[in-house]
């Protein structure tokens, strides 16, 4: 696979990504250092809340962080997650799901709210951003993985919340990351882009699709391209990747080259594609138009497809 770079999608970062925090993989191991971690009155707690994050509504918008005794709101089945550090301090993520009313419970006043990524991910910065999807993916994984897939027995988190281990029959289970291939499909100056049932009207997107068993990235996006739009895929050119915390994947974005045009939709996949010309995607980036409206910042695919109609 060939990689393509460009300004218009290195810089700035694509949104979470760029994550200021040491994971601490080393001292994680160690299960007296993360006890004096947890009890370090110098330590952070990035409060979660139904996987909604705490922020301050004040400029600048950021991530509230909380000191130790927030810790102990959370429920003993949800101990804080070690997120790494910075600057020598342990910064955690704690799920308080158990509070009814987490701002009132815990006096939090007017200038926190909780909020969901998704919507609040580009008002901040790309490396708190980055740390939030670290967080919310985590709290959201431990959540759903509380028994082995294997024997059925409950599973105990270790090493900070990195990994999860069945006491029974001894097998750690780690965070999955599911990997996605994301593309604009162009031909000269064309871009095929794709919509969804339910979307706005208008709105188009790239073409995306999970990597299957025994394919590599180019096979799968060929293979998602001909299977929704039935538009043959010829060279494959990376551009950048994006972890995408909704709920555990990593959006592989590419640019690909159609060796065919005629669009035969898969009305089970999409409900439309269309191909379109370099000036409208320009026009549509600028605002939204009458025929195109493209993906916010936060989306991988409005970097791809700006870094297609302006390089």
């Amino acid at each position: 696979m060939d990689r393509e770079t460009d300004e218009t999608v290195t810089r700035p970062p694509i949104p979470f990504s760029g994550s200021g925090l040491d994971r601490a993989h080393v001292e994680r191991r160690d299960p007296q250092w993360l006890k004096a971690q947890l009890e370090d009155e110098r330590s952070r707690f990035l409060p979660v809340w139904n996987l909604e994050m705490l922020v301050r509504t004040e400029a600048p918008r950021e991530l509230a962080w909380a000191r130790a005794a927030l810790a102990r709101s959370a429920s003993p089945e949800s101990p804080p997650i070690l997120l790494g550090l910075r600057e020598g301090v342990a910064h955690f993520a704690v799920d308080i799901s158990n509070l009814t009313d987490p701002v009132k419970e815990l006096d939090l006043g007017e200038s926190a709210a909780f909020e969901d990524l998704r919507a609040m991910g580009s008002l901040i910065s790309s490396g708190e951003a980055a740390i939030a999807a670290q967080a919310r993916g985590l709290v959201e994984w431990h959540g759903r993985s509380g028994y082995c897939a294997a024997c059925g027995s409950t599973t105990i988190p270790e090493q900070g919340g990195s990994l999860r281990r069945c006491p029974e029959c001894a097998i750690e289970h780690f965070p999955r990351t599911d990997p996605v291939v994301i593309a604009a499909v162009v031909r000269g100056e064309r871009c095929l882009l794709g919509r969804s049932r339910g979307w706005p009207e208008a709105m188009y997107s790239a073409l995306a699709g999970f990597v299957e068993p025994g394919e590599n990235l180019e096979e799968a996006l060929r293979r998602e391209v001909q299977e929704e739009a039935g538009v043959r895929v010829g060279a494959v050119h990376y551009v950048a990747s994006q972890p995408w915390p909704f709920p555990c994947s990593l959006m592989i974005g590419c640019l690909a080259e159609a060796e065919t045009e005629e669009i035969v939709v898969d009305e089970a996949e999409l409900e439309a594609a269309q191909w379109f010309t370099r000036e409208e995607v320009r026009a549509a980036l600028e605002a939204p138009t009458d025929r195109l409206i493209l993906p916010p910042p936060v989306a991988i695919a409005h970097h791809l497809v700006r870094h297609w109609a302006f390089r």
